[in-house]
């Protein structure tokens, strides 16, 4: 059979989808999958093991007739489609593709996940519920081995901590003051090693003021050589966004903090066997204490 599978989303989301990944390709072992995704994560998700080839989704407008038609090729001629974006837009993909078997949310798929307290449900559980409907079962911790490639150009310490203290460009109220990051990186008895994007750059920049043997990598790491680094780490401190979703996948010992703008009770990274990392939780951060993340390190 061909099978597709359809993920979008933020990296969080993406990671908080392996168990999920995996549980498709042991259900359909002999089969050919491919996944629908956006162009951020193709080639990321084409190294992993899950795969036998990816698709860019350009999420064309209603009122862009090539881009709607190209879309229609890319969804037509599979035998099962697991829909796990299951948004409103994903879920019109199932006139798109024909009505084939369809596991997610569109009206008359043959596998709804019409489980009414859904969107109160964490993510990972409500994918492995709504492939459950469909026979797949998420089981045990994914493989993950693909994820831990050498890291030696980073030259990196022997033991280190990486400190998350970015997020969303749009989401600063998810932030832990970097001044913060920076006085708990004195405290930490390894050095700190400062992951994300190039915009945050800044962020690793206060960070050293405090601690001079800190590690900048932001900006610095393909989300492939990213996960690398954060598999190598013996501790994982930063904001609700998705390096700490590697770190926890990965079964690095993390604290996550999270503001009022997010609730982990359906978004919180997840350790390899479902357990739950240390959680700090405040309605603004700012008002956590270093003293309080340090109290919370495992």
């Amino acid at each position: 059979m061909r099978v597709l599978v359809i993920r979008h989303g933020a990296l969080g989301d993406i990671v908080l989808t392996f168990p999920a990944f995996e549980a498709i390709r042991r259900a359909h072992a002999g089969d050919e999958i491919f996944l629908l995704t956006t162009a951020a994560f193709a080639a990321f998700l084409g190294k992993s093991p899950w795969f036998d080839g990816v698709m860019v989704d350009a999420k064309p407008e209603v009122w862009d007739l090539l881009g709607v038609m190209k879309l229609r090729r890319q969804l037509r001629g599979f035998d099962v489609v697991y829909d796990l974006q299951t948004s409103s837009r994903s879920a019109r993909y199932f006139a798109l593709a024909g009505k084939p078997k369809w596991s997610g949310i569109s009206a008359g798929c043959c596998w709804p996940h019409d489980n009414p307290k859904r969107e109160t449900m964490h993510s990972r559980e409500r994918i492995a519920e709504q492939l459950l409907k469909a026979g797949a079962t998420v089981a045990g911790a994914p493989d993950l081995s693909w994820l831990r490639g050498g890291v030696e150009r980073f030259r990196l310490p022997a033991k280190y901590a990486v400190l998350v203290p970015g997020a969303s460009a749009h989401r600063p109220e998810k932030r832990w003051p970097e001044q913060k990051f920076g006085a708990l990186a004195v405290q930490l008895a390894m050095p700190a090693v400062v992951v994300g994007g190039g915009d945050e750059t800044p962020l690793a920049g206060v960070i050293r003021s405090f601690a001079q043997k800190t590690v900048d990598l932001t900006g610095k790491t393909d989300i492939l050589e990213l996960a690398a680094v954060v598999a190598g780490a013996k501790l994982a401190v930063g904001n609700d966004t998705g390096p700490m979703h590697l770190a926890a996948a990965l079964g690095v010992p993390s604290v996550v903090l999270f503001s009022g703008a997010s609730d982990p009770a359906l978004t919180c990274p997840r350790y390899p066997d479902g357990g739950w990392p240390s959680v700090l939780k405040a309605p603004h951060l700012s008002g956590v204490s270093v003293a309080q993340v340090v109290a919370a390190l495992p």
